[in-house]
């Protein structure tokens, strides 16, 4: 990734942070512009056993103010102020509100005409009414008196969040536009989240580095989660109870949230998480896992503690990742400023949630909502985050590879000439398919060369003669220096140079301090494919070298099968 290119994704995660945590904070009036026609305030009192009728004709001892939790758990009603939205022969009213933990709710339609309609919802039966963003939806027939005014009997609520929340009055075309607009934001979350995980997946698939198994744990848990939350299960299950999926919604963010922390911990360098930090984890994840599983198992009746139990600890997650992102910027984490960016919306959605669930923040759609949005949000800057860190790891690879090949190099090389030392040659001449040729040439009277130039000159004379040994050898020939000034040469037999115009080249090349070098060759051919082929080939070679000295050196001697050669 180019520079210009991580700036620009930089830009896109700041701004769509900004937008997460906006979306997460805005007061209702504006958090609903997307949903269905107008609010409808209203107003709640327990159930004290009066019928409707009685009711919607004395509407009196409702309490209006907006937080309905004070009221605690029971039985209520929840009535409106008269209605003036008329609904058209072509368009039907809709009345959205939305899901909360209820055991039986029933919505009564009060008709310009005095009849009241009725509209029963039972938990088992809830999800048959869900609309995309887990809203019920009621509609009023088209054809009906106008509708003058609505009541709610709420059965069974532990008032977690309230008794009705979100209502809203709408044309049966401004449900559909709502419907088609979440359709469109989870089609996106859940096409984001699957390529995401499949991206991902092959990615772990080749490198397996563990953070990216933590990363698709928790994408597949927020696709699970979207499905619930959206109330999309509801559409593929539509028997499922309504406290079910709000079960499997808790339980699956649990989930997410847990992979979250593990992704962080395998995330990061080794040196970020000492055991301070990963106690921390683990016991921030067990108290997590235990609220979501709280959530799944506890009976209706006593899900008030449970969820006020969940609260907590998932207020904890937030409050965990603060002394991850201290311990790496004390640390200087290379990786520290992606993952500050990627948990910035998470972190202010858990804490907007946590506000609203202790009463400082109201409830508006988009902050019922907000986790999709932060986690999109996270999600995509965690893969950018992956991203990164592949990068640095592949840059440190590479940079490793080097160092081993150079490493190798100086392992195999002689430090002064630049060639093949005698290890090298062997581990690479041992093993050679077909009839090899093995030249031993040693420099004439090298002593008297370093007495007369010195021994630093001595070495630039032996640097210039392995440079003539080198460009006389064919390239799958094989040249090495195996002693002081010793040098030695192995080719396939149909490549060999002939000794003695090795000689000539040797004699006539331009050596430092103008001085004039010969040397003495022994060659000899045979087979090299053991460790006894080398030795008997040496030993044959090496006489035919002690030949040319004692015959007055400046020449090749030849023994074995030298004649197929000469």
């Amino acid at each position: 990734m180019t520079f210009g290119g991580m700036v620009w994704h930089i830009r896109l995660g700041l701004v769509m942070a900004a937008a997460g945590i906006l979306l997460a904070i805005a007061p209702p009036a504006s958090a609903q512009a997307w949903s269905v026609g107008e609010p409808v305030a209203l107003c709640v009192r327990p159930d004290r056993g009066e019928s409707p009728r009685e009711i919607l004709a004395r509407p009196t001892g409702f309490d209006c103010d907006p937080d309905q939790r004070k009221h605690g758990p029971g039985d209520f009603w929840a009535i409106s102020p008269p209605l003036r939205t008329v609904a058209t022969p072509d368009n039907a009213l809709r009345i959205r509100t939305a899901s909360l933990w209820q055991g039986r709710q029933t919505l009564y339609a009060q008709h310009a005409d005095g009849t009241i309609r009725a509209f029963p919802t039972s938990d088992a039966a809830a999800s048959r009414r869900l609309q995309l963003g887990a809203l019920f939806e009621f509609a009023f027939p088209a054809d009906a008196p106008p509708v003058t005014r609505l009541l709610w009997q709420v059965e069974d609520t532990p008032n977690l969040r309230g008794v009705v929340l979100g209502a809203r009055i709408g044309s049966a075309a401004a449900s559909e536009r709502a419907n088609l607009t979440m359709a469109a934001i989870y089609a996106c979350f859940v096409g984001l989240c699957l390529a995401l995980l499949i991206y991902n997946l092959a990615m772990w698939g080749a490198l397996r580095h563990r953070f990216l198994l933590a990363y698709c744990t928790m994408v597949a848990a927020l696709l699970v989660y979207a499905v619930s939350s959206s109330a999309a299960l509801s559409w593929m299950l539509p028997d499922i109870p309504n406290t079910m999926r709000l079960r499997i919604n808790y339980m699956t963010l649990s989930l997410a949230a847990i992979a979250a922390l593990f992704f962080a911990r395998s995330f990061f360098e080794a040196r970020i998480f000492n055991r301070r930090l990963q106690t921390l984890v683990t016991a921030v994840s067990a108290l997590v896992l235990a609220g979501g599983i709280g959530m799944l198992v506890t009976p209706d009746a006593t899900i008030g503690a449970a969820d006020r139990f969940y609260s907590i600890a998932f207020l904890s997650v937030p409050l965990a990742v603060i002394p991850i992102l201290w311990r790496a910027w004390r640390e200087r984490s290379s990786y520290l400023w992606l993952f500050g960016l990627a948990w910035a919306a998470p972190i202010a959605m858990a804490v907007a949630r946590a506000l609203h669930n202790i009463g400082v923040l109201p409830w508006n759609f988009w902050l019922d909502n907000s986790t999709i949005l932060a986690m999109a949000v996270e999600a995509m800057l965690s893969s950018l985050a992956i991203a990164y860190r592949i990068r640095l790891i592949s840059r440190e690879r590479d940079h490793a590879v080097e160092q081993e090949l150079r490493t190798r190099l100086l392992a195999e090389t002689d430090p002064l000439t630049g060639l093949l030392n005698r290890r090298a040659l062997l581990s690479r001449a041992i093993g050679r398919a077909g009839e090899q040729v093995l030249l031993l040439v040693d420099i004439d009277h090298f002593k008297r060369v370093n007495e007369v130039v010195g021994h630093d000159g001595g070495d630039e004379v032996l640097q210039a003669f392995a440079n003539q040994l080198a460009a006389a050898v064919p390239a799958s020939g094989l040249v090495a220096r195996i002693g002081g000034e010793e040098f030695a040469i192995v080719t396939h037999l149909v490549d060999a140079p002939e000794p003695d115009r090795l000689l000539e080249r040797l004699r006539g090349a331009t050596m430092p301090f103008d001085l004039s070098v010969t040397a003495s060759i022994g060659a000899c051919v045979g087979p090299l494919a053991s460790d006894i082929d080398w030795k008997q080939l040496y030993r044959c070679a090496d006489r035919a070298l002690f030949e040319a000295k004692a015959g007055g050196r400046n020449r090749a001697g030849r023994t074995g099968r030298l004649a197929a050669i000469a």
